[in-house]
């Protein structure tokens, strides 16, 4: 839901705030005084493209932010447009790209206005919109095809895969026996060439590091050496332990020195014993390395690509062996898999075609409703060629329409009209209901070239799809007017010298004034007493 829109230098209007609530608001006003602005504002946070015009005159930027409720989580989105074209866009204090901020409100705002484009023009959309009417039969009837469907695909890939490693086996095979044989001929472990590079200074400096290492070992260990000077040490200091703790925690060092000093002159010792003077094994070594090195060049860069080519070689080597069985089964499973998915799709059709009437005639008797009195509309469904499927579905479903008496229904993306679009996009909001889970309806001029009783239809058509989710809309109409729940007056006002764009939320005697300006054009005695009959008759619905 969106619960504020703030706007600031944007066209006419230089700083504007509006509050929004659950259920039906319009924005009324005299032409001309900013309503479009302010629906272009929400435009901008859809991710419209921004247009250095819209900046208002003498300002740096245009700001528009919205503040949203989305799914019980509260969102602040702003974007700035400035003079110079240039649009950034933050979520959250974060910063953010157009589409991430058109992917974030897309699914939450569904903005109907002249000419825009909008999600039930799209004929991607129209067999989804079908099978929402159908409900239940359809969801369970898309979730079969879906799945056969995807079965069909992995098997075919399946079998692409066989038959582009069989187009040239004899030369695969060869490829891969001499990957194999290569690796094999080095026959290395998982670590082995880390071991072996450890090992190496060992190998390399074994004379200097025995001779050092016992030198060490003989300092240490020795007579006279580092072990029995500290022993002394020790032995020295025992008289006068426990007289004063300080001195006691020097003498508990020096016999931790000592247990040190003898753990490391061990280790010198086992060291000095265990390094090699072979010269052999230092050079089958550094050839045992270069031998993983070069094998690491041509299948590395790690020894464990290494060993992992040899793996992946030995099993395409073994689906090459298995040939033309592996391939004829595989093509089985095609088979099988397409059967499933023409059943699938066959069930799927059956359904579209039991909803498919009522559907027609829900649509255009709802158009019908909204002073499109000859308004026809139809769903044309063509099933594709089997190898056209597509995981949406086996056939092409678009909503047509005419609106005169005699013309033939066409594509609802060429209707010319910009309140024909807008009233019949209500009329199938209207029949869709529930289907469209989109919690946010904005509908720009929905009352083009209507009046009268069709007027209070669209009114009655609105006020039925704000229950349960949000509705703004753009009237002129005191009728549609008369059933918001609030009702937000855009008009223009001097201020120092220049001409801006200002709103006010009416109520109560308020509202009856401006429903009876917008029935007559002024605030009479009979426009008034009509404003309070309209908003009276809605009351008692």
């Amino acid at each position: 839901m969106l619960l504020e829109l703030h706007v600031r230098d944007l066209a006419l209007v230089d700083d504007a705030w509006i509050e929004f609530g659950p259920g039906l608001t319009v924005l009324t006003g005299e032409t001309g005084a900013g309503k479009t602005v302010l629906v272009g504002a929400l435009k901008l946070l859809l991710g419209e493209r921004a247009d250095a015009t819209l900046v208002r005159s003498g300002s740096h930027e245009a700001v528009v932010e919205g503040r949203f409720d989305l799914d019980g989580r509260e969102v602040l989105v702003r974007r700035r447009v400035s003079a110079e074209g240039r649009s950034r866009c933050t979520v959250d204090g974060e910063m953010a790209t157009v589409g991430a901020i058109a992917e974030l409100l897309g699914p939450a705002v569904d903005l109907h206005g002249q000419h825009d484009h909008q999600s039930l023009l799209s004929p991607a959309n129209h067999a989804g919109y079908l099978d929402r009417f159908s409900g239940e039969p359809a969801r369970l009837a898309l979730l079969a095809y879906a799945d056969a469907y995807s079965v069909l695909k992995g098997a075919e890939q399946e079998v692409a895969t066989l038959e582009a490693t069989l187009a040239d086996r004899e030369r695969q095979a060869d490829y891969l026996q001499f990957q194999i044989r290569d690796i094999e001929s080095v026959s290395p472990r998982p670590g082995e060439d880390a071991e072996l590079e450890a090992l190496l200074p060992r190998l390399r400096f074994g004379e200097r590091l025995t001779t050092a290492s016992a030198a060490g070992y003989q300092a240490l260990k020795g007579e006279a050496g580092a072990v029995d000077l500290l022993a002394e040490a020790v032995s020295l200091l025992g008289p006068a332990a426990g007289l004063d703790p300080a001195f006691d925690e020097m003498r508990d060092a020096a016999l931790h020195l000592t247990d040190d000093v003898e753990d490391l002159a061990g280790r010198l010792r086992e060291y000095a014993e265990s390094v090699e003077h072979d010269p052999r094994a230092l050079e089958d070594t550094e050839s045992r390395l270069a031998a993983i090195a070069a094998l690491k060049r041509k299948f590395g860069p790690s020894l464990d690509d290494v060993l992992c080519t040899k793996t992946q070689a030995e099993q395409q080597l073994a689906m090459l062996d298995a040939g033309e069985e592996g391939l004829s089964e595989a093509r089985g499973r095609v088979a099988q898999a397409e059967s499933a998915l023409r059943s699938a799709g066959a069930g799927l059709m059956a359904i579209r075609d039991s909803v498919t009437t009522p559907f027609e005639t829900a649509l255009t008797q709802a158009a019908q409703d909204l002073a499109l009195s000859k308004a026809v509309f139809e769903v044309q469904r063509i099933e594709l060629p089997f190898e056209q499927w597509r995981e949406s579905g086996p056939e092409r479903v678009e909503f047509l329409f005419s609106a005169s008496a005699g013309d033939p229904a066409r594509p609802l993306a060429k209707i010319a009209s910009g309140g024909e679009v807008s009233r019949v996009m209500l009329a199938l909001k209207g029949v869709l209901g529930g289907a469209d889970e989109t919690p946010v309806l904005v509908f720009d001029e929905v009352d083009a070239g209507i009046g009268g009783a069709t007027a209070t239809a669209v009114g009655e058509r609105l006020s039925s799809l704000a229950s349960g989710r949000q509705v703004l809309a753009v009237t002129h109409l005191a009728q549609v007017a008369s059933f918001a729940e609030r009702q937000i007056v855009v008009f223009k006002a001097e201020e120092d010298g220049r001409t801006v764009t200002r709103t006010r939320e009416v109520a109560g005697a308020s509202r009856v004034a401006e429903i009876a300006r917008m029935l007559s054009g002024e605030e009479s005695e009979a426009s008034v007493a009509h404003a309070r009959e309209l908003l009276d008759r809605v009351s008692a619905r």
